[in-house]
């Protein structure tokens, strides 16, 4: 499967359309993924979009994860999937961002980012990504760190 990289520009228009990227909707078709779950990032002011086939994935690990009779566990579920939206890519490949959706990205002007996160993707004001984006150092370093941890072996 393809993947989602790299970082695109785009402009919103006054009815809050935005072009996807090309290649990511060349992506999107080529995996069979008609439309997209746009949700809220649950931790930076940025929306990500799911290709319908990787939403449905991270909803069944996230239910397989949960007690269905848990009601704590029942209210994470619903916070998760009460903040998300299908959407359909228009014929000229614009989805269409509600003023809700640009409030919750804190869009001040008409700029934004796409940035691919492998298996999705997401929409950031470009503003808001430029001062939260990491350092190429402190990239180095936290890649280094998350790689040694990972390769490391661990005791018996």
């Amino acid at each position: 499967m393809a993947t989602f990289i790299g970082k695109h520009s785009a402009k919103i228009d006054q009815k809050g359309r935005v072009f996807v990227p090309s290649v990511y909707r060349k992506i999107l078709i080529e995996n069979g993924n008609e439309r997209v779950v746009m949700r809220k990032d649950a931790d930076n002011d940025c929306i990500i979009f799911y290709p319908e086939s990787i939403w449905n994935k991270k909803v069944d690990e996230l239910q397989a994860s949960l007690d269905e009779w848990d009601a704590e566990d029942q209210m994470l579920l619903a916070a998760f999937t009460e903040e998300a939206d299908w959407l359909d890519i228009d014929s000229q490949g614009r989805v269409l961002l509600s003023k809700t959706c640009q409030q919750a990205i804190s869009l001040e002007d008409n700029d934004l980012l796409f940035i691919g996160l492998v298996d999705r993707f997401s929409v950031w004001s470009k503003n808001i990504y430029e001062n939260r984006k990491l350092s190429s150092a402190d990239m180095a370093a936290r890649l280094k760190e998350k790689m040694m941890q990972k390769n490391q072996t661990k005791p018996f």
